[in-house]
């Protein structure tokens, strides 16, 4: 359950980056009026990494940090610890596999809030861990202003998690989220109190957590757990359980692969 897993083989990343380009210049045919901008955000780069840097720069830029500023400390960051790239792409490929609406890898490393998000979270992470605490919290405050995320930069994050629309979704500082999950907008891991120690929640590997649902407290979510839509969880949740309501119950049995089904009903084989 720990985020600090094994990241994808550099091949994938690769393959990611690939298959950008191709979208990419397929895109900047189609609509020429946005060549320039393709070229710039992606095809003018000669890794995914430095795509990445440049995307993210144009995205935290602000009247304190300029972009090219901001883009030395992602490639700094990158740099130092690699895994944030192929984190990216594997935060990607989940996008692109679980949401329906996502037809082209150009669509979250362009546009989508909750990827973006995300991905400057990983830099406000390395840059927590490097002990420079008041750049990470310039960039969380950032990263809510922009995207409309809020997650603290000590908090440990997974790999190949989708955040579908995310605006209002808050993570705090405490809270551990696996592999493999997906949330949907105005999801809260927080706290029950002004707790100052261990107080958020740990979400294990697989878990789907719906629309608007509050996890509260140290509490552990087994992996492959399912939470319903506006639950409120205060208690451990076991794995490949469903549960939903105020205070959340169980309510049935596994979803196959939930947070990669995104299966939110309670019939089939519930």
């Amino acid at each position: 359950m720990a985020a600090d897993q094994p990241t994808p083989i550099r091949s994938e990343m690769e393959a990611v980056w690939s298959r950008l380009r191709v979208d990419a210049a397929q895109a900047a045919a189609e609509e020429p009026i946005l060549g320039s901008f393709l070229n710039a955000a992606i095809l003018r780069h000669e890794s995914f990494a430095d795509a990445l840097a440049y995307r993210l720069a144009s995205k935290l830029a602000d009247a304190q940090l300029d972009a090219m500023l901001a883009r030395d400390v992602v490639e700094e960051a990158i740099a130092a610890e690699p895994s944030i790239a192929t984190k990216a792409a594997a935060d990607i490929i989940a996008v692109e596999e679980r949401d329906p609406a996502c037809q082209t890898y150009l669509q979250p490393f362009l546009y989508y809030k909750g990827y973006l998000a995300l991905q400057g979270y990983r830099i406000a992470h390395w840059l927590w861990s490097e002990g420079r605490e008041t750049f990470a919290f310039h960039l969380q405050s950032r990263i809510s202003e922009r995207f409309g995320v809020d997650i603290h930069p000590a908090a440990r994050m997974g790999q190949g998690i989708m955040m579908d629309h995310a605006t209002s979704i808050v993570i705090g500082e405490t809270a551990v989220v696996g592999d493999n999950v997906s949330m949907l907008h105005s999801v809260t891991l927080g706290g029950t109190g002004k707790a100052d120690t261990d107080r958020h929640p740990k979400i294990g590997s697989g878990v789907l957590i719906g629309a608007g649902a509050k996890v509260l407290g140290n509490i552990k979510v087994g992996e492959e757990a399912r939470i319903a839509a506006g639950s409120v969880v205060l208690e451990d949740v076991p794995a490949h359980c469903t549960v939903a309501g105020i205070p959340a119950k169980a309510v049935g049995g596994p979803c196959a692969e939930p947070a990669k089904s995104m299966d939110q009903t309670f019939g089939g084989d519930d």
